[in-house]
């Protein structure tokens, strides 16, 4: 044992990976990283790497500072009692505090013969993995994309942009999030990629085949290759392990991302509901979010009260191939607003974002406490919903400390 305060972080995403680095602010703090991938997965360009156009990992050594070990291994296993942790190679690592950063994935479609013939490409595993299905098929071979969010979205206008026939299937509404200014754009972009959209009551699938796609109102498309990206689960550690969890599997913890359990767990990024108010899965809200565990963990250490949630939002990016893109304005609870920036400009913004995650990571490790984006926003709906107790008030975890 050093002596030293030891802070395991599960998970090497945004979140993971931007707690692991802000941690470093002491010198008494020992940091473990514990990622399934020595690489960390630029999950906002996995629909690049169905395209054939970008790889989407970085290397760890290019984003984790030298006081941030890594274990390239899964937790099977959480020991909240013995504050220990088990690995699939039987390893055992203990901590005095944990960061639950297990992020998101696939979810169980439970649509008839989707787990069998849909693509997935949530992960980089599943991403990758599409690639040669693609390589194989005939360039004019109808490919299908199912979910209208911003995964679906940027992969069909991808794929057409590179030739491929693309049918969109929304399942309701073509970007759920947009404002309809917005919307109409977007729908106009892939209109002129040549995507055909199908959205509306009956726009649902019931079923999947080898090679076809089945729709609610009875309708059958042709498919060659069929993509899922409709909806994203979380990993069931949390669940597994006995800890409190909300109905999706993401940790419930209090407004310092604390979890109701025990005082010396916290979440962020994707797998955490505070106050079983979670945010919107996004790259957007993981940096706040691992900044504010980090932050929680450290005003615990030092023996002082974790400040509270205070994460804000400003919109939406999304890629419409490589020349064009959107950028939805949002207010700071994530509601869009009527105003977007499209075109050249968007697609601009998108690819600076994209980059600007990875730097804001990068400049953390460099100079951990630098990030502050967490810490702009001030009180909103969010507090006022919470103060009324409409949707459950903050839990503050005392056992386990």
């Amino acid at each position: 044992m050093t002596g030293n305060t030891e802070v395991v972080v599960i998970g090497g995403g945004y979140a993971g990976v931007m707690a692991a680095n802000r941690l470093t602010q002491r010198n008494d703090v020992t940091v473990t990283l514990i990622n399934p991938r020595p690489t960390f997965v630029e999950r906002i360009r996995l629909h690049q790497v169905v395209a054939g156009n970008h790889h989407a990992v970085v290397d760890y050594r290019e984003i984790l500072p030298d006081g941030v070990r890594l274990v390239v291994d899964t937790v099977t296993r959480i020991d909240a009692a013995g504050h220990s942790l088990t690995l699939t190679t039987g390893d055992t690592i203990g901590y005095d505090y944990l960061i639950y950063a297990v992020g998101s994935g696939s979810a169980d479609p439970r649509v008839p013969g989707a787990a069998e013939f849909a693509h997935p490409i949530a992960g980089l595993e599943e991403a990758r993995r599409l690639r040669p299905v693609l390589a194989a098929a005939p360039a004019k071979a109808p490919v299908t994309v199912v979910g209208a969010g911003p995964t679906g979205i940027e992969t069909a206008a991808e794929l057409a942009e590179s030739g491929r026939s693309v049918t969109l299937v929304c399942g309701r509404v073509l970007g759920p999030y947009l404002h309809p200014s917005g919307r109409r754009s977007v729908a106009g972009r892939l209109a002129r990629l040549g995507v055909k959209v199908i959205d509306g009551p009956d726009a649902k699938v019931t079923a999947v085949t080898r090679d076809a796609v089945r729709l609610g109102d009875g309708r059958t498309l042709p498919s060659e290759v069929t993509i899922w990206t409709a909806g994203f689960g979380v990993p069931d550690l949390a669940d597994r392990s006995g800890l409190s969890t909300d109905a999706l599997g993401r940790l419930l913890t209090d407004e310092t991302l604390t979890s109701v359990d025990d005082a010396r767990i916290v979440a962020a990024g994707d797998s955490a509901a505070p106050s079983d108010l979670p945010f919107r899965m996004s790259c957007q809200a993981a940096g706040p979010l691992g900044a504010q565990a980090a932050d929680t963990v450290l005003s615990r250490i030092a023996g002082e009260r974790p400040a509270t949630l205070t994460v804000g939002f400003a919109g939406q990016c999304i890629s419409l191939g490589r020349r064009v893109g959107i950028f939805q304005f949002a207010s700071k609870e994530d509601a869009a607003k009527r105003y977007y920036l499209g075109g050249r400009a968007g697609a601009k913004l998108k690819e600076f974002i994209c980059a600007g995650t990875v730097k804001q990571l990068v400049d953390e490790g460099r100079k951990p406490g630098s990030y502050r984006l967490h810490r702009m926003f001030k009180e909103g709906k969010r507090q006022e919903l919470l103060r009324a107790g409409r949707d459950g008030a903050p839990v503050t975890a005392e056992r386990g400390a």
